[in-house]
């Protein structure tokens, strides 16, 4: 079949391990579809690992997950719980961009697969159309088992020294095989089958014709051979359609009963109905002398072999453009295309060039030559190149059989040569903004069709593109902002290790109001603070700066004094927002910390062990209510080897995760990092704030470690 290349190519990586858990899960839930992601260590994408129930075609938009997506799998495993979609409309109520490309009947569960704190994937069982809009307890509790089964195989392979990843193609997993019937069960059901009128074929799965009587064959005007074994919208060129896809498609996700009608040229109605199961779709053909209600004319040309069928054409185009939507900056765009037209074209390089002062730049590749383009980075718009032609007059090139000419090639070796190679401008309101260019490692013959396609693809990613630098230019304005009101580097305090992180959010403008500082008072006492201005725009940086400055007049005060202070002095200023403070002094020589809060999150406070504690602080206010506002001092003892962690809410919040459990997630991380030096654990609880929470908030983090030596 189709999808056996994609099995052998994810072979090797460990994924075939979890074959039988996942067709487990599948038989014990009675979902029709499943799909396990990955989710390898330091990655903040889920990878899709193993597919049963459907075509890995059918998945190809879906192989990679970002966990920032909008999509159920990646908010079950952000949230570590289990996402329900009983119907049509709660997915497109939920998740727009998923209902748009799959407008079918079908129920979704998504759950995550860890063990302990580690995020190990998730998984997402689809059931058919007829399910109830309610998961039963039964269902809930052996998707459960599943994941839990899952995680532990995962991590007992990565004990072993082993580690499950994914490979480069998902594992698709065969469907289960039908009873096989006695000589006279056979003969009764092919006398049954010759007696029904028209005529019937049968479809695995993948949409591949497994079997065709002679009826169906003369219906469809063709040989039983020449259909066998091919998608019949591929052998039949006058079922290439929409239609007919969508129709298959839909059999295959909803599990329920299909028709369409099919003008088979020059006048004749044909009408199909499938009935779809977990082993193929069965299908009958019958002759109708009039339109159905979903019929369907003929192309008006037959699609060339190597173009995607029109259907599978507009089905990626559609996911293209709507996953552009939700694309933020030049490196999302590109990532998004990436994933979605290279699988679904067959194109084994694509590249993005743009024009920068005069001259062409690499924006970003992928594929099997990532550096093909990588000679005329820099090259001036003028060089006499296939690429910089196309950006300078807005002309598509087409070359079935490519050998770019040395003298054109100012650093590309042979090396870098592709058998065939497309150069597109980016074209928006008639301003060409850069070019893409896909490579193919075979030769390969660009029909009109094709040539039309990729053409309208270099236009939605045009516009896209010229959305994303707009935004990469005002997000570098932010940044740098942004980092010219927090410290360029922390002062170096005898006896402390520290590090810092801010993280700003990637939803907004990149600015906000977390900050941080560290204040060295004299030889044997210092300060610290953090705190987040309500906002993320340049209001909430303007105030972060006063506050800072602020507390930073006030430091060597007692802890409540010094936000009693800055609350009288925000108070007067009237700004509109709010804004959490945490205060620290730290006696270097007494080997202890005092600290007050105003409506901040409590730091963790780790001991030399590693036991490590959410501390209990009195309750403050939040700065700029009420000038009359008290802030009541705790004291805790900071041995040598003690650390604290002092951080903003972006590093703990999530939607639908209680502040407790993400408080002790974050100290349980921490607690882990023990034998690690102060930077390495920032890194730390960063890759884990983004995987557990990524983008949703600023993250600011402090990290201050009493050094064992005296002071």
């Amino acid at each position: 079949m189709q999808d056996q290349a994609a099995s052998d190519g994810a072979t090797g990586s460990g994924a075939e391990l979890l074959d039988s858990a996942v067709a487990h899960v599948v038989r014990e839930t009675g979902a029709s579809m499943a799909m396990l992601y990955l989710l390898p260590p330091d990655d903040t994408t889920l990878h899709l690992a193993v597919l049963a129930g459907a075509p890995g075609r059918l998945a190809t938009p879906w192989t990679r997950v970002p966990l920032s997506a909008p999509i159920p799998v990646a908010d079950s495993v952000r949230l570590r719980s289990l996402i329900w979609l009983g119907s049509q409309e709660e997915l497109a109520r939920r998740y727009p961009r998923p209902a748009l490309v799959l407008p079918y009947r079908f129920a979704l569960g998504a759950a995550p697969v860890h063990t302990g704190p580690t995020a190990r994937g998730g998984l997402v069982l689809l059931w058919p159309g007829s399910h109830g809009p309610r998961l039963t307890a039964g269902e809930r509790a052996a998707v459960v088992r599943g994941c839990h089964r899952i995680g532990v195989l995962l991590r007992r392979a990565e004990r072993s020294g082993h580690p499950v990843l994914p490979g480069t193609e998902p594992r698709v997993l065969p469907p289960p095989e039908p009873g096989v019937p006695g000589p006279a069960e056979a003969r009764a059901a092919a006398e049954f089958v010759r007696r029904l009128p028209g005529g019937s074929c049968s479809l695995a799965i993948d949409g591949t014709v497994v079997f065709l009587d002679e009826d169906a064959a003369d219906l469809l005007g063709a040989r039983a051979e020449d259909v066998l074994g091919t998608l019949p919208w591929n052998s039949l060129p006058w079922l290439d359609s929409p239609a007919v896809e969508d129709h298959y498609r839909a059999a295959v996700i909803s599990r329920q009963q299909t028709s369409v009608t099919v003008l088979r040229p020059p006048d004749r109605w044909l009408a199909f109905h499938l009935f779809p199961s977990d082993t193929g779709i069965s299908v009958r053909i019958v002759p109708t002398s009039r339109p159905g209600p979903q019929n369907v004319r003929a192309p008006a040309r037959p699609a060339a072999p190597s173009v995607p069928g029109s259907a599978t054409a507009l089905y990626h185009l559609m996911h293209l453009a709507a996953t552009l939507t939700e694309a933020v900056d030049t490196r999302d765009v590109i990532e998004q295309t990436a994933d979605q037209l290279m699988p679904a074209f067959g194109v084994q390089t694509l590249v993005v060039m743009t024009a920068a002062e005069g001259r062409l730049r690499v924006e970003g590749a992928r594929g099997s030559h990532p550096a093909l383009m990588e000679g005329f980075d820099g090259a001036p718009l003028t060089s006499a190149t296939p690429v910089a032609h196309t950006l300078m007059t807005g002309v598509p090139d087409f070359h079935p059989a490519f050998v770019e000419p040395e003298h054109a090639r100012p650093s590309a070796g042979p090396d870098h040569a592709v058998a065939a190679c497309v150069f597109l401008p980016l074209v928006v309101s008639g301003r060409p903004v850069g070019s893409l260019v896909l490579g193919y490692d075979r030769p390969r013959t660009f029909e009109p069709e094709e040539r039309a396609l990729l053409t309208s693809i270099a236009g939605l990613l045009a516009q896209a593109l010229d959305r994303a630098r707009l935004y990469d230019t005002k997000d570098r304005l932010a940044r740098s902002l942004q980092a010219h009101l927090l410290p360029q580097m922390l002062p170096a305090v005898s006896g402390l290790d520290v590090a810092a992180r801010y993280l700003p959010s990637t939803r907004g403008m990149g600015i906000g109001g977390d900050f941080y500082d560290l204040i060295r008072l004299d030889g044997g006492t210092a300060a610290a603070a953090i705190g987040d201005v309500q906002g993320h725009n340049e209001n909430a940086a303007a105030l972060m700066g006063q506050v800072r400055t602020a507390v930073h007049a006030s430091a060597g005060a007692p802890p409540d004094e010094v936000l009693a202070r800055t609350n009288r002095l925000l108070t007067d200023l009237d700004p509109g927002l709010f804004t959490s403070c945490l205060y620290v002094h730290l006696d270097l020589a007494g080997r202890t910390a005092r600290m007050a809060t105003a409506g901040h999150p409590p730091p963790l406070l780790r001991q030399p062990d590693g036991r490590t504690e959410v501390l209990d602080l009195p309750p403050g206010l939040l700065l700029g209510i009420d000038p009359g506002s008290a802030y009541p001092t705790a004291e805790f003892p900071l041995p040598p080897g003690g650390a604290l962690a002092l951080y903003t809410d972006g590093l703990v919040e999530a939607p639908g995760v209680a502040f407790d459990d993400a408080a002790a997630d974050l100290a349980a991380q921490f607690a882990l990092a023990l034998d690690q030096d102060m930077e390495s654990v920032a890194d730390t609880l960063v890759r884990y704030a983004e995987r557990a929470t990524p983008g949703t908030d600023d993250i600011a983090l402090l990290l201050i470690n009493a050094l064992l030596e005296d002071v």
